[in-house]
């Protein structure tokens, strides 16, 4: 068998594996280590698995993970987000479908402090959907958004994929986390008009909320209800702000951002035990669950550049991909289908071993490529059947919310979604704007 021949059908096997619903760590190491044995022999195999571990433990660039979902844990276990879905609520109460709006807002704000989308849907499904419900909101539209908004956590910094994505396609992960600024922002905007649009066009689906206060009492309510926000803000602006001023490198700014989490807290008085405890444990366990599958990972990317496979794929770039815009179509339609079956983590690691090395014989841009990744690999969190972000809302939910009324509602923000990915193929510099001023 050749090298190609194996390499392909190790590939096949590692989709039978994850069918069957193996994790997908082990089933990426599992399929590296039998293609290793086949290819060299089991002593060959058995050394890169013990070796792997350690080189992605040891990755300094991968630390800054850890730290950016302890941030993430502070923020939330000392009530920021509840506050900011409080003031967004003030401020969008009077728009059409102004709740969904206010969600969609705060998700944005949230995902700018934990970096995670499972994350920021799992909390605002307990502060938002019970509030939307409670005012007549239809089902689908209260449940829909806040699976949708979530991903915004992939996109603005600090953007846990982007730091993967970064680390593995060796490029600038200072210029991905800043890449990601401009297009979290056109979602959350392309989300509000869409939301609104269809409020004023079908009210029934979204009343509108009336608040019992006067016009004055109102905006007095609005102003306070930024106070609270402020650790939020601080959090936003010392991480962008640091990093596109050059003041510290991505690593420093998942520990610099994890340490003003934790004195934000303290100056607030919330800084408890129990709230240090479990930050702690929840940035401990989510670590080690995306570590574990880089493992397979890296064991599964080093197996095909044994076998040749991404410089075989690179090299059918001649014969049927000379086409920049054929590549990005072929490309969006592999990650696609990738993303209504895969976990979003080993969609990235998967394929990046195999899709970088177009783009580099393109001469496309890598950063413009990982904002298009990981904006694919997002949507894979909204698209059935897998769709992981609808099963985040649906176990908050319970049975007061069918499935299948979750994906009606998530349907909506795909269309947007369209007209979104539409915009950041055609226009590269809505991505690449802000990093290359960085230069």
């Amino acid at each position: 068998m050749s090298g190609a021949e194996l390499g392909f059908s190790i590939l096949g096997l590692v989709l039978v594996l994850i069918a069957i619903r193996v994790p997908i760590g082990v089933a990426l190491g599992v399929a590296a280590f039998i293609g290793l044995w086949a290819q060299r022999n089991i002593n060959v195999a058995f050394g890169v698995m013990q070796n792997t571990p350690f080189e992605v433990a040891a990755n300094w660039g991968l630390s800054a993970i850890p730290m950016f979902i302890l941030m993430g844990a502070v923020a939330h276990n000392t009530g920021i987000s509840a506050a900011l879905f409080n003031a967004a609520r003030y401020w969008f109460s009077g728009l059409p479908g102004g709740l969904a709006v206010a969600t969609n807002m705060a998700s944005a704000g949230f995902a700018a402090a934990s970096g995670s989308s499972v994350a920021t849907a799992a909390t605002m499904s307990r502060l938002a959907i019970p509030e939307m419900l409670k005012q007549g909101y239809a089902p689908s539209l209260a449940c829909g958004v806040v699976a949708s908004a979530g991903t915004l956590g992939a996109l603005i910094p600090p953007s846990i994929m982007f730091v993967i994505y970064g680390v593995f396609a060796e490029v600038s992960i200072t210029k991905l986390l800043i890449a990601g600024v401009l297009p979290g922002v056109l979602t959350a905007a392309v989300y509000t008009a869409m939301i609104v649009g269809r409020a004023w066009w079908n009210p029934a689906i979204a009343p509108r909320v009336t608040l019992q206060m006067s016009r004055e009492e109102l905006w007095r309510m609005r102003w306070r209800s930024l106070g609270p926000v402020w650790p939020l803000l601080v959090l936003i602006f010392g991480i962008i702000g640091g990093l596109y001023g050059g003041v510290f490198t991505p690593t420093e700014a998942g520990a610099g951002g994890a340490l003003l989490a934790c004195v934000v807290a303290a100056a607030q008085r919330r800084l408890t035990y129990a709230v240090m405890r479990d930050s702690v444990l929840e940035a401990v366990k989510t670590s080690a669950q995306l570590f574990f599958v880089a493992y397979g990972a890296v064991m599964f990317t080093k197996f095909l550049a044994l076998v040749g496979i991404p410089g075989i794929m690179g090299g059918m770039i001649g014969t049927w991909a000379l086409d920049p815009v054929l590549l990005v179509v072929a490309v969006s339609i592999i990650y696609l289908i990738l993303g209504m079956f895969l976990d979003p983590l080993g969609v990235l690691l998967l394929t990046l071993p195999i899709v970088q090395p177009m783009f580099k014989a393109l001469g496309l841009d890598e950063i413009w490529l990982g904002v298009i990744v990981v904006k694919y690999i997002e949507i894979g969190l909204l698209t059935p059947p897998v769709g992981f972000n609808a099963y985040v809302v649906k176990s908050v939910v319970g049975e007061k919310v069918p499935l299948e009324t979750i994906f009606k509602g998530i349907s909506w923000f795909l269309a947007c979604e369209v007209v979104i990915m539409v915009l950041l193929i055609a226009f590269p510099q809505i991505s690449l704007f802000l990093p290359n001023s960085m230069n």
